[in-house]
């Protein structure tokens, strides 16, 4: 087993960055070094998209119907090898491709990334974190004070190129906040997944 491909809870995972543009006050990196069978998902440096092929091609995807793109790092922080890699997963594997984002891509490359994901991506999940832009900005961290905005915007507009889109939040925030949450979800026509929270 690799730090690029590890399973946890009988899922497959991909990493393929440890760059964020975030710095959640929650995230699983600032406690641990490791996840299910990664006893470190730190990178010794940015994996090439020929080490990410050569990971995927070591391990044995058959028992498994989903890869979920996340790591220790902002998935799409390496969009090009994210989506040459998942084009390759699926030309070699009949597997589907979730990407578990912080929903800030736009917004990092000025630009529409969505129709790019969508080529590759079959589910995507948002974390959303708070119900509110000053509470996001106190537990996410991120590196746009307008960042919350934005995250709602790339969410609706997944939902023209991605069969299924969810928001996210983490089972740590108060159930006043979580039913907050839900509503910004439903305003926007996108249903609300409650993380439970790994520390």
């Amino acid at each position: 087993m690799n730090n690029i491909i590890y399973t946890y809870n009988n899922q497959v995972y991909a990493n393929i960055t440890n760059r964020c543009n975030c710095r959640c006050t929650f995230c699983i990196r600032n406690n641990m070094e490791g996840v299910g069978t990664a006893n470190s998902l730190w990178l010794a440096s940015e994996p090439t998209i020929e080490e990410i092929k050569e990971a995927i091609d070591r391990f044995d995807f058959r028992p498994y119907s989903e890869l979920i793109y996340c790591g220790f790092g902002e998935p799409t922080c390496a969009l090009e090898n994210l989506v040459d890699s998942a084009r390759y997963v699926k030309v070699h594997n009949d597997i589907s491709i979730r990407l578990n984002t912080n929903g800030l891509g736009n917004l990092y490359y000025n630009k529409n990334i969505v129709p790019i994901l969508g080529e590759v991506i079959d589910t995507i999940s948002i974390s959303l974190n708070a119900p509110d832009e000053a509470r996001y900005n106190e537990v996410t961290r991120p590196f746009h004070s307008e960042a919350f905005a934005y995250l709602l915007k790339f969410a609706s507009e997944c939902k023209e190129y991605i069969q299924t889109v969810k928001l996210t939040v983490v089972d740590v925030l108060s159930p006043e906040d979580i039913d907050a949450s839900r509503l910004i979800a439903d305003s926007i026509d996108i249903p609300l997944r409650i993380r439970k929270y790994s520390a």
